[in-house]
């Protein structure tokens, strides 16, 4: 799913795709299955696909979901916060 509107982290301009905050490819684990509904794993945030691939880039999918799995904890990490400082320079391909 992809539409125009403002990143949720980096609130530039542009096309979008849809995050899952705590990976898909987790939601199988029973720890997830047990401690989260349904519901909870399929919560996500409009990304665009620079800030979408450089999260991915940053951290594997188990930390993503233990540590990362709220926008606040992902606008809120040091790496990620000099990324956006970053990327919101840079030009809207």
């Amino acid at each position: 799913m992809k539409q125009q509107v403002a990143c949720e982290l980096c609130g530039r301009h542009c096309l979008l795709t849809f995050h899952h905050l705590i990976p898909k490819k987790m939601h199988r684990r029973s720890f997830f299955r047990s401690h989260y509904s349904k519901a909870e794993l399929q919560n996500g945030v409009m990304l665009c696909v620079t800030c979408h691939k450089t999260i991915h880039r940053f951290y594997d999918e188990m930390t993503l979901a233990k540590r990362f799995n709220t926008l606040y904890a992902l606008q809120a990490d040091e790496k990620i916060q000099s990324y956006l400082v970053w990327v919101k320079k840079q030009k809207i391909q």
